[in-house]
């Protein structure tokens, strides 16, 4: 018998075998792809020798995460490349509020009136990303905070929407980088806890940066992977579980799965009946001729692009699409981690992706309205497409089953739901079998390649198994 079978080889499921199979569990994977990675693969999606990320491409939280900090994944490979700016958010006008490293650079990009209000908001907690991480990527209710005082301070800011955290600013250009770094959530922009977000990726820029990894996000799994291994861990891929008992006989089963799934494979009915999902994307992977031609030069030399011009612009296409509505202007999460890793497109050419936010479900094409936008800020980029791979919901829905109709969070990051993923539960990763466990982005803290899901449900399983042994 098994100490532990993990189902799916996503960041968190393979975190999860990590931690267990180092404190001496013997744990084996189980993954219906045919690679492990989950939200964190890379493929030739377009033409040959252009390698994208079909979903995550720039990770803050994995080079912040304390789960991947504690582990030697640069020895299995894994390597950081950070653009010169994490973050730009271009204007109409031909200007850009970047996120930068520094704080300075980054408060003066938003100009002489909320310059200083921006480092008055940031100050208390430069210097405290270890902490905050620590005290934040977690249930809020396991167990006392590291540093409660930096704590209860960034709290006070991240229980606000991030509409009431911009009234400090006195013009748009640091109230639309703010909704813009909100708009990860895919969630509208008055909600609880958009205001923790938008500080919270603020802060890890100035802290550890928005870098890509070398060679593009499958770099991150398979680290993991050959980590696991060494720990003796075994990966079986192209298995399909549906059913428990498919399954070797283990002591505890975990699943990097929705919760929809697990209560299908588990046998557990409608125990995730009130779980909500949230919108969806419609994403385009872009093989490119040469460089995006942004009229902003900040926009060039950065990881991620925003494209929305105004907070209230931004706000609309997100309220749109929770709405079921698609938005004739889309707001666009761009990246471009060719800027930096030359390893990713041929000599001269470039990999870009781009998506704007649809309901979850929507089976339209946005490509006219994401391309619209992008020649506003960038003249001429229709001419250097060489090929394009486009995935609305449903086909976003089949390349991951955790993106159940089409949502790339696992899981709507609004309402309660905010903080209490998927239910309320002293142990949120724990089910109502004993032996069964949840371990993806709908437990705490939620969406993001980190794999501190993982971490926290492999604490869950080994605190149990301890106890029965």
């Amino acid at each position: 018998m098994l100490d532990a079978v993990v189902v799916g080889a996503g960041p968190n499921g393979l975190t999860a075998a990590v931690e267990l199979a180092r404190r001496g569990f013997e744990v084996e994977v189980f993954e219906a792809a045919d690679t492990i990675g989950g939200g964190a693969r890379t493929e030739e999606l377009t033409l040959p020798g252009y390698r994208h990320d079909p979903c995550s491409a720039v990770h803050p939280l994995g080079i912040g995460s304390p789960a991947f900090r504690a582990m030697p994944l640069d020895r299995h490979g894994l390597e950081w490349l950070h653009p010169e700016l994490p973050l730009a958010h271009p204007f109409p006008d031909g200007t850009a509020a970047v996120l930068a490293r520094s704080v300075g650079e980054t408060a003066m990009s938003l100009g002489p009136r909320d310059a200083g209000t921006y480092r008055r908001l940031v100050a208390p907690y430069v210097g405290r990303w270890d902490n905050l991480a620590r005290d934040f990527l977690r249930t809020a209710w396991d167990g006392l905070p590291v540093d409660p005082v930096t704590w209860a301070r960034f709290g006070l800011h991240a229980l606000q929407p991030v509409t009431l955290l911009s009234r400090r600013f006195r013009d748009e250009k640091a109230r639309a980088i703010l909704a813009g770094m909100a708009g990860h959530a895919i969630s509208p922009t008055s909600g609880i806890g958009t205001a923790g977000l938008a500080l919270f990726f603020a802060l890890a820029g100035h802290a550890v940066g928005w870098p890509v990894p070398r060679g593009g996000s499958q770099a991150i799994s398979d680290a993991l992977g050959s980590y696991l291994r060494e720990q003796g861990g075994a990966i079986h891929v192209g298995v399909e579980v549906k059913r428990l008992d498919e399954l070797p006989p283990a002591r505890a089963y975990i699943f990097d799965t929705s919760p929809t799934a697990l209560a299908r494979i588990a046998g557990l009915g409608n125990a995730y009946r009130h779980f909500r999902y949230g919108a969806s994307v419609f994403k385009i992977d872009y093989a490119l001729d040469g460089p995006v031609p942004w009229t902003a030069p900040e926009a060039r030399r950065a990881g991620t692009v925003h494209v929305g011009p105004t907070a209230r612009e931004i706000g609309a296409a997100l309220r749109a699409a929770t709405d079921g509505r698609a938005p004739d202007v889309p707001f666009l999460i761009t990246a471009q981690p060719s800027v930096v890793d030359d390893s990713r497109a041929p000599a001269g050419k470039h990999v870009f992706w781009a998506y704007g936010h649809v309901p979850r479900g929507w089976d339209g094409d946005a490509t006219e309205a994401i391309e619209r936008q992008m020649e506003r800020f960038a003249p001429g980029f229709r001419d250097l497409v060489l090929a394009r791979a486009v995935a609305g919901p449903p086909q976003l829905a089949v390349r991951n089953a955790n993106y159940v109709d089409g949502d790339i969070a696992c899981g709507a990051f609004a309402g309660l739901q905010t903080a209490i993923r998927p239910k309320l539960a002293r142990v949120p990763y724990a089910t109502a079998h004993p032996s069964v466990f949840l371990c993806s982005s709908a437990t705490p803290p939620g969406p993001g390649v980190h794999g501190m899901s993982g971490h926290h449900a492999a604490r869950a399983v080994w605190r149990r198994l301890r106890g029965r042994g």
